[in-house]
């Protein structure tokens, strides 16, 4: 349970936050009217949670130490998160512009990322078709997208066309397809050209079967 779902945990926090000094255990009990045992259980917890900080200090007279809390400066990281709705204020800029100009920065944008999502080959090294495909089919795994590749056209040569099943941006995409999708389309053709791949994306065809989108690659120049 996080503080985020208890109220009581949210309250004792809460009362380490407005207090001048560190408190004890039965000082918090008092402040909240509820007993010494129930505090320190949630004070162990948001211990272990890393939002309070647990000292012993020594009184001046006699008796044994006392241990006592206080609340971490900074944000509380417990809260709510809505990054859709921080995707949607960016989409909704790109959208703004021109057509045409924003499709071509979202694919660049695209591009970027897949460049920077995998490693290169080795220096004097050109990766297979085979290689390649591979190590982006686990790229768009490791991405949620749940890739599928289809049979090769020719036999022993790799696969032209990749199932997408699963879109980590559905919603969005649903909403900003035009963007959305030449992103993705971007994002892989970026990827195989940092793999410096004999291959890369000609197209990305949205949700072209019931179940999925598909990706359709194709052989370089340079190969």
């Amino acid at each position: 349970m996080t503080t985020r779902e208890s109220p009581r945990r949210r309250e004792v926090l809460d009362a380490l936050r407005a207090a001048p000094a560190p408190l004890g255990v039965a000082e918090t009990a008092l402040r909240l009217g509820v007993h010494p045992n129930t505090v320190r259980f949630h004070l162990d917890a948001l211990a272990a949670e890393g939002l309070v900080e647990r000292r012993t200090v020594r009184s001046s007279g006699p008796g044994r130490p006392r241990t006592v809390y206080t609340a971490r400066p900074g944000m509380d990281r417990g809260g709510i998160r809505d990054y859709r709705l921080l995707a949607r204020v960016l989409l909704s800029r790109w959208a703004a512009a021109d057509p045409a100009e924003a499709r071509a920065e979202a694919m660049e944008t695209g591009r970027a990322w897949g460049g920077y999502l995998v490693d290169p080959p080795p220096p004097f090294e050109r990766p297979t078709a085979e290689h390649s495909m591979a190590a982006l089919v686990a790229l768009l795994d490791e991405l949620g997208f749940a890739p599928q590749t289809e049979a090769a056209d020719m036999p022993g040569g790799p696969p032209r066309r990749i199932r997408l099943r699963h879109c980590p941006f559905l919603e969005l995409a649903e909403e900003h397809g035009r963007l959305v999708c030449p992103l993705h389309l971007g994002l892989i053709q970026g990827a195989l050209a940092r793999l410096d791949a004999p291959l890369t994306a000609t197209a990305l065809e949205p949700f072209a079967e019931p179940d999925s989108c598909v990706a359709h690659l194709a052989g370089t120049t340079a190969a």
